[in-house]
């Protein structure tokens, strides 16, 4: 079967004052459609860049970047917002959501831009599935921060998206309320069938992935016996 995400031999270098800085290092990586996937490794170890490069919403110097069978590398910035509104559903850590929309017009947002004629009926049924029914009217200043992100998640889930792609989404959270994030993101990823790849320091989350991705100072750490690849399977 054909990984939904691959890379391969992937670099990206920033230029700085004191020179090149090389963010991500010769990084090949095959990932399972279906699986949840953690990136864990300490702070500045290139997580969130990685995660980002899936997401094509940062372009590596060298290598290649293949997300559900297309080449992210050859499609200029048009295409790659196309495909991700067809492909990818992304959830961040400061949630995002637009400040003067609803909650219910901010998670309408992508099934608009998508042409769907019945996007707000959707747009009601996805925060009804995160248990959101009761604040479709309300804005985001009216809301508790797990409250946003369960709009953040609805609004990642709203167009059936074969990859969703978090930054720490539970990282602004209390212990309590990121638990409750937890379970409905993993009960939507399964009801969807949806392969979710998510970057935390929180090794509780890390552990209720399938499989674990490490990274230090930008390299994949370990092998598994394919691809070089540090895949850890986790015990469920």
């Amino acid at each position: 079967m054909q990984p939904i995400l691959s890379l391969d031999r992937v670099d990206l270098n920033l230029k700085s004052e004191a020179g090149i800085v090389n963010i991500l290092k010769n990084i090949s990586l095959d990932l399972p459609e279906g699986k949840t996937v953690s990136i864990v490794g300490p702070s500045g170890s290139g997580k969130t860049t990685l995660l980002m490069v899936l997401g094509g919403l940062e372009k590596p110097t060298g290598g290649t970047v293949t997300v559900a069978g297309a080449r992210l590398n050859g499609m200029d910035e048009d295409a790659l917002a196309v495909f991700r509104r067809d492909n990818i559903g992304i959830i961040f850590q400061n949630f995002h959501l637009i400040p003067t929309m609803t909650a219910l017009e901010n998670v309408a947002v992508p099934l608009e831009f998508a042409g769907v004629a019945d996007a707000f009926t959707k747009a009601e049924a996805a925060l009804t599935a995160v248990g959101l029914n009761h604040r479709l009217r309300h804005y985001p200043g009216q809301l508790s921060g797990g409250e946003q992100q369960r709009v953040a998640i609805a609004r990642a889930f709203v167009t059936t998206p074969r990859l969703i792609l978090a930054d720490e989404p539970t990282g602004n959270l209390d212990a309590d309320t990121g638990a409750a994030v937890t379970r409905i993101l993993f009960d939507l990823t399964r009801q969807h069938g949806t392969t979710l790849v998510l970057v935390t320091h929180d090794a509780a989350l890390a552990a209720a992935c399938d499989i674990a991705v490490h990274i230090r100072d930008g390299e994949i750490q370990g092998a598994d016996k394919t691809r070089g690849v540090a895949v850890q399977e986790l015990p469920r």
